[in-house]
């Protein structure tokens, strides 16, 4: 029996069809190559799109922005219960034992880089100029070829527009 186009399971199959073969690369990624862990979280991504189902439109934003940012928020959810770190098998304590544990600096930073790709190319390449490679104002002037005060204006602006990119994320409140 064939499926009204506009029926649950109809608008389930387009999703997936869609979106599923990227969501599932993007899952590889996150959980390092963990087949199983990326079936789990592509599997429990497309549940709360299937719970979700009638909300989610273009309108209110990219569905496959959506997707990605559930998906990740799954696995650093994941990563931060119990549940999952007795799971671990824990490696053998490598040399500088005892320095702190720099998984949360990595999921900030993969968190961050999603953001930064949201940008437009300009306001990017100053957040990248200003802040990571912490040149100041004049340099970065000099490298990006536009005024001082431009600069100025576009990390005022960049900033605004990565929080805003954090917020949608559903990172920051």
């Amino acid at each position: 029996m064939a499926e009204s186009p506009g029926s649950p399971v109809a608008l389930m199959q387009q999703l997936h069809d869609e979106h599923a073969a990227a969501l599932w690369g993007y899952c590889l990624r996150l959980t390092g190559h963990d087949r199983a862990r990326a079936e789990d979280v592509v599997q429990e991504t497309l549940l709360r799109a299937w719970r979700r189902l009638p909300a989610l439109d273009d309108s209110q934003g990219s569905v496959r922005s959506w997707l990605f940012t559930v998906a990740r928020n799954i696995v650093i959810d994941e990563w931060r219960t119990k549940r999952s770190q007795s799971e671990v098998a824990v490696p053998e304590v490598p040399d500088g034992a005892g320095e702190a544990d720099r998984t949360d600096e990595v999921l900030l930073s993969w968190v961050v880089a999603d953001a930064l790709d949201r940008l437009s190319p300009e306001h990017r390449a100053v957040l990248v100029e200003c802040y990571y490679r912490g040149l100041p104002v004049a340099e970065a002037a000099e490298r990006l070829g536009v005024p001082a005060g431009t600069v100025k204006s576009r990390t005022h602006y960049a900033l605004r527009a990565l929080r805003l990119a954090l917020e949608e994320m559903g990172v920051v409140a």
